[in-house]
């Protein structure tokens, strides 16, 4: 996050925040199993997974950023932090975002440092909510890019797709990827600690700076008022009728 900052600083955009996320989660991932020095199936599959999973998120807000210059998010801070915006930034950017990723990443933390079981039926079964949590949140990127890449639907709202059946079935794809990890480490002695990971980017996503962000963007725009009483805010479901 050092590194990422330093960079940010360079190029004045604090928005390669996002790009590091995911980058983080597989140095954490990585460099407990390498430092562990075993190599078990249920570490190899956890690590496999965040691998997955961190370099399509990084890639894919990498492409999103490249030449749009600084999410007005982090100008808006950057402005309200005035002569102190490197301090802000390093200590409420990069350092928090540093610390939650720590958080976040306990169930694989928990498996690196004491997985020696192999593969079982929870690992399995949180395998199985982890692919259908990654589909989705692939799925619903992958739509949503293509709705804004068409020029007729510029000023348009996205309802067709997942998003028919979620106002954000991108964060609940993100959701279901961590309790999968979660469910995954309970094959691990003691691992029901690791839970406050999914429970804290649960509360984000959903509380914080997920839905919430999302929600106030489009507050004005004309359709929304429908899309919000037929759509389920989060968790894909039926519509409404």
């Amino acid at each position: 996050m050092l590194l990422f900052f330093c960079v940010a600083q360079y190029i004045k955009n604090n928005s390669i925040a996002d790009i590091a996320w995911g980058i983080g989660f597989a140095l954490i991932a990585v460099s407990l199993m390498v430092t562990r020095g075993t190599y078990t199936q249920l570490q190899l599959l956890v690590v496999a997974l965040v691998l997955i999973w961190a370099s399509r998120l990084s890639t894919h807000i990498a492409l999103r950023q490249m030449g749009k210059g600084e999410d007005p998010r982090y100008t808006a801070w950057r402005t309200s932090w005035g002569n102190y915006q490197a301090i802000g930034a390093f200590l409420f950017v990069f350092v928090m975002q540093g610390i939650l990723m720590f958080i976040v990443s306990a169930p694989v933390i928990v498996v690196q440092l004491g997985a020696l079981e192999p593969i079982g039926i929870l690992a399995k079964l949180g395998t199985l909510i982890w692919i259908i949590g990654f589909a989705c949140e692939v799925i619903a990127d992958a739509q949503l890019a293509a709705f804004l890449q068409r020029p007729e639907n510029r000023g348009r709202l996205m309802t067709y797709g997942l998003w028919r059946y979620s106002r954000h079935p991108n964060y609940f794809g993100e959701i279901l990827i961590w309790w999968g990890m979660y469910i995954i480490a309970l094959s691990v002695p003691y691992s029901w600690l690791s839970i406050i990971g999914p429970a804290t980017i649960t509360y984000l996503l959903r509380y914080v700076s997920g839905v919430p962000l999302a929600e106030r963007s489009l507050q004005h725009h004309p359709e929304f008022a429908r899309y919000k009483e037929t759509t389920s805010i989060l968790i894909i479901w039926p519509i409404k009728q």
